[in-house]
């Protein structure tokens, strides 16, 4: 589940808002494995008038029936912007676990600023 936090809020409040959402999993029978905070980040498009959002990433394991309940409690929370609950498939555990022993390819470099002769 990738979640976006209204950035407007202190950092207390931030942990309090990962905090709610990682018990409202739990109290749905679910089990945390593991919880990302990316932290601020510009937006694609402004939702509510902000061009940012503080992006948080969890990965859990829950029943189907869990779900229903958590995204109605995140989407009754002002601080939650946006949601997105996604299930794991082949490719995504494949990812994670790459991901997790540190062998994940580098598709992308992001070395910003060196321009060479051709990006002219």
């Amino acid at each position: 589940m990738l979640y976006i936090l209204n950035p407007v809020q202190d950092d207390d409040k931030f942990k309090e808002l990962v905090e709610f959402v990682n018990n409202q999993i739990e109290k749905n029978d679910g089990e945390i494995v593991d919880v990302e905070e990316w932290g601020t980040k510009p937006l694609a498009y402004d939702i509510d008038k902000k061009s940012s959002g503080y992006y948080v990433n969890v990965y859990f394991n829950a029943p189907h029936s869990a779900i229903e309940p958590v995204e109605r409690n995140m989407r009754i929370n002002d601080g939650i912007m946006r949601y997105l609950t996604l299930k794991y498939d082949s490719k995504m555990k494949r990812h994670y676990e790459l991901k997790k022993k540190g062998d994940l390819p580098v598709i992308f470099d992001d070395e910003e600023g060196e321009k060479t002769e051709d990006d002219n």
